[in-house]
């Protein structure tokens, strides 16, 4: 099957007296409506990784991820969709969840590795794969020059300029994507990363690997709360919150994170009277399923 690599999700206002009071105007580029499962930026991530394995002719998905991975589901999802098969190694001891569950659902096998072991990706990949001629390497949360060409391709989709956008980061190749997207079409927006990452300084690192020219842009390292996969009651808050009076879902490891920056640097007065921001929500809906417990 071809992949289809026609992409587009809507953008919308976001109204808050906040906002009122500071004189800006905040939107949001719904990602995470592409695709129910192959979600947000994960799918403008594979997209191009995955005609790149369909071109060298190989039918058997190899990628990496934690035990929440929305990239090891919607890399499960997009397998199943386009004839490939797949396999998920996954970060750390044995245990069984909502997102895993999915997974095996749409038939990707499983291998669990210790967490030494799984810093070494290409060496797993080598021990188990290196046999399998149709084995194809997509490393861990698709971060790849493909990768980062596909989330280009959200700044050709904007039809309005906006003064700043904010992104939440964890592999980086997300944000390259879209700072390269804006350099190429000469835009003077300011690109706001948000790692999601306790001491996310590191992020620059891997942001400027995949950018095809520098770039001058901004990392807020403050607003992990805690590190990946962590979240506090204010962060909880926050997002039941924002869902109650917006009806768009968000979760705690990455769109949650953002937005929660994104509303403290405009209390705080970050933003000229009159800005236009726009914020990048990059699905992971699912990730919820495994953090539904704090919500109670």
């Amino acid at each position: 099957m071809d992949i289809d690599l026609e992409i587009f999700s809507p953008i919308q206002p976001i109204n808050n007296q906040l906002f009122d009071a500071k004189g800006v105007k905040v939107f949001i580029k719904r990602d995470d409506l592409i695709h129910p499962m192959i979600s947000g930026n994960k799918w403008r991530k594979l997209k191009y990784v995955l005609k790149k394995a369909q071109d060298q002719g190989k039918t058997h998905l190899v990628t990496f991820g934690g035990a929440y991975s929305n990239h090891l589901l919607a890399t499960a999802a997009a397998a199943a969709k386009f004839g490939f098969k797949s396999t998920g190694i996954v970060r750390g001891e044995q245990v069984d969840n909502d997102t895993l569950f999915l997974c095996r659902l749409h038939g990707m096998q499983l291998q669990f590795t210790d967490r030494d072991s799984y810093r070494d990706k290409s060496a797993l990949f080598n021990q188990f794969f290196g046999h399998d001629e149709q084995a194809f390497f997509i490393d861990e949360g698709g971060a790849s020059a493909e990768g980062a060409s596909g989330c280009s391709e959200l700044v050709d989709e904007l039809t309005e300029t906006y003064d700043h956008i904010f992104c939440a980061c964890g592999t980086g190749t997300t944000a390259a994507g879209i700072i390269n997207g804006l350099s190429s079409h000469q835009l003077k927006t300011k690109f706001n990363a948000v790692p999601v990452f306790k001491n996310g300084g590191f992020i620059r690192d891997e942001i400027n690997r995949f950018l095809t020219a520098p770039a001058d842009y901004n990392v807020l390292t403050d607003y992990h709360f805690g590190g990946y996969g962590k979240a506090n009651d204010e962060l909880i808050n926050f997002i039941k919150k924002f869902v109650a009076e917006t009806g768009i879902l968000i979760e705690p490891v990455y769109t949650g994170k953002m937005l929660y920056a994104l509303y403290d640097q405009i209390e705080k007065g970050a933003f000229d009277p009159g800005s236009k921001i726009l914020a990048i929500h990059s699905g992971g809906i699912w990730g919820l399923l495994g953090m539904k417990e704090k919500f109670n």
